[in-house]
């Protein structure tokens, strides 16, 4: 493996035991600058890994936490008067930093999941005609509870098509949980990670390193030909956007770049699938009713493809 990610996951792993497939999943959405929306049951360590692998890359980490009265304002910031000249002064707001925490997204009102979505897609913020750029890399870790749904909103599919990736982090076994009961008895693991691993400057050095990866002709139409058969599928009713066929090649090259070679496989598509292209994908009745959810309906789809013989 790649060693600068395997420090990142060393280092996130003092923190987080047994979830070195979600903490690399995350890893890669970070090397392709996307986005993530971690859905899963409180207590299963959605905040820690988030801020275990802001510690680990030295990023500016900022969390906020989404209730149905939190205000634009307090993501994008807001202008001020100065007295002095009446010019206007901006005060940035909690998106201005390398690692945006957006705990329960979806309790969020409709008007702030709407300010998110120039600052996920463009990664800048315009206010009151100025345009004021993000730092780099800039990433939203979104968190939300899939079996919660009283003061909740449901999130767009314009939104949703904006994450990167949709991973959750599952419960631990039984021998990693007692590994989570002891860590824990010495105090919160988050202060186990003293120093970073990279800076954000080296992280968007591997940004560029990504993009060097080459991706064959017979690849990148296996990943159409994933991406059609789930809008051409009865058991779809939205299948994945060209959005989504983006996301999947750059999460390719990523894959096998932190895997140490300089080209992608298919093994890379069907590693990634499920996660980055799931989330796109709205089921029909008849798909809800003899799958339940589209992570089923990409394995299927996986399992029935003709996989391309040449890399």
């Amino acid at each position: 493996m790649q060693k600068d990610v395997q420090g990142i996951l060393q280092s996130v792993g003092k923190v987080i035991v047994g979830k070195d497939e979600t903490v690399l999943q995350a890893v890669i959405a970070m090397l392709c600058g996307g986005h993530v929306l971690l859905e899963d049951v409180p207590g299963v360590g959605k905040t820690q890994l988030a801020a275990a692998l802001s510690r680990s890359v030295g990023g500016e980490f900022h969390r906020i936490q989404l209730t149905p009265d939190i205000m634009p304002s307090d993501i994008t910031g807001y202008s001020v008067v100065n007295r002095k000249d009446g010019s206007l002064e901006y005060r940035p707001g909690a998106a201005v930093c390398n690692f945006l925490l957006a705990d329960e997204i979806n309790r969020a009102s409709p008007k702030v999941q709407s300010a998110l979505l120039e600052i996920m897609e463009e990664h800048q913020i315009s206010l009151d005609g100025q345009t004021h750029i993000l730092p780099s890399p800039f990433m939203v870790i979104a968190t939300q509870n899939p079996v919660e749904t009283y003061g909740t909103y449901h999130l767009p599919e314009a939104q949703m098509d904006r994450f990167f990736m949709k991973i959750s982090m599952g419960y631990p076994t039984l021998s990693e949980e007692l590994a989570i009961l002891e860590r824990n008895g010495e105090g919160n693991p988050i202060t186990n990670i003293t120093e970073a691993v990279l800076s954000t400057d080296q992280v968007s050095l591997l940004q560029q390193k990504v993009n060097t990866v080459q991706v064959s002709d017979p690849v990148k139409n296996y990943i159409l030909a994933l991406v059609r058969a789930t809008r051409e599928s009865d058991l779809s009713a939205l299948g994945v956007s060209p959005r989504g066929s983006i996301a999947c090649y750059k999460a390719v090259r990523a894959a096998a770049f932190v895997h140490g070679r300089s080209f992608a496989t298919p093994d890379d598509v069907k590693e990634l699938a499920v996660p980055v292209l799931s989330h796109r994908i709205l089921l029909s009745p008849k798909g809800r009713n003899s799958l339940g959810s589209p992570e089923a309906l990409v394995r299927q789809i996986l399992e029935t493809l003709p996989v391309p013989a040449e890399a």
